[in-house]
């Protein structure tokens, strides 16, 4: 199989089964999205190589984002090479047929809703939710973090180690329909870093295992693995995260942020996490 290579500060290798159409071969300026929440860095827009068009299957190696307008198909497989940053938080669309396989030290974001990054009317999202979808898993080994939101998952959703020592990044899950289950496991993040699962749709169990946050909450207390508003069919089970599992300060049922609900069992740190909070 041979491949089309971009020769630029994003390299992206696309298989001839489907080459690209608005693809470039020097970085893109974006209109919109990494200006106002650049996820691979305040550069995203000049060195960064924007996509759109259709694959059969992409490997994206360096910096690479979807802008808002822009629509991206691959029939495959998305694939991050190690260290690769994608960044589709925007109102683009993208729609992957197979699997999205995250590698180690890189970072992926995708999807965008109302809320993901602050109070809305804030961009890129805005009042506006992103038309994302994988139709088979979303696996990450030892990932830099991802950021995940309201993205329609056939699969799973499955991380695996990774982290970062230095102030930054978090690993929200946000607002996804997820057929599976889902798994964040051994994430260890340095200060001022954030890991949660929040307002889910999810088939199967959600397991969230060994992962370490450090980022202070309004009452100064660590506010890290926040677990709250998933509706799980199957088991919520939590162990062994710093802190443990919790509903922090995010606890607002008026905006989704409510009790967990559980078809099955919650156990372990989050066997509390299907009772809501008294009322003050």
């Amino acid at each position: 199989m041979k491949f089309r290579i971009l020769l630029s500060a994003a390299m992206v290798m696309a298989a001839s089964g489907a080459m690209a159409t608005g693809l470039v071969g020097s970085p893109g300026i974006a209109s919109a999205d990494p200006t106002y929440a650049p996820i691979c860095g305040s550069n995203e827009a000049t060195v960064g190589t924007a996509l759109s068009g259709n694959y059969h299957n992409l490997t994206v190696s360096g910096i690479a984002y979807v802008d808002t307008g822009a629509t991206l198909n691959v029939s495959g497989n998305l694939l991050l090479a190690p260290g690769a940053c994608f960044d589709a938080f925007s109102l683009g669309s993208v729609h992957v047929s197979h699997n999205v396989l995250v590698g180690p030290r890189a970072t992926l974001a995708l999807g965008c809703a109302p809320g993901s990054n602050g109070p809305p009317p804030i961009p890129p999202c805005g009042f506006q939710v992103a038309d994302d979808t994988v139709g088979g898993n979303i696996i990450a080994d030892q990932p830099l973090t991802m950021y995940l939101t309201a993205v329609n998952v056939g699969g799973n959703v499955v991380s695996n180690g990774g982290g970062f020592s230095t102030p930054g990044l978090s690993f929200p899950v946000k607002n996804m329909n997820i057929a599976g289950n889902l798994v964040l496991e051994g994430w260890q993040g340095g200060p001022g870093a954030w890991i949660g699962a929040l307002r889910n749709q999810v088939g199967g169990n959600v397991i969230i295992a060994d992962n370490a946050g450090y980022r202070p909450g309004d009452n100064g207390s660590n506010d890290s693995t926040e677990v709250l508003g998933n509706t799980i069919g199957h088991n919520l089970i939590c162990f062994g995260n710093t802190p443990p599992a919790q509903y922090g300060d995010a606890y607002d049922p008026s905006i989704g942020n409510g009790p967990n609900t559980v078809g099955q069992k919650a156990m372990g740190e989050c066997a509390g996490l299907t009772t809501p909070l008294p009322t003050s």
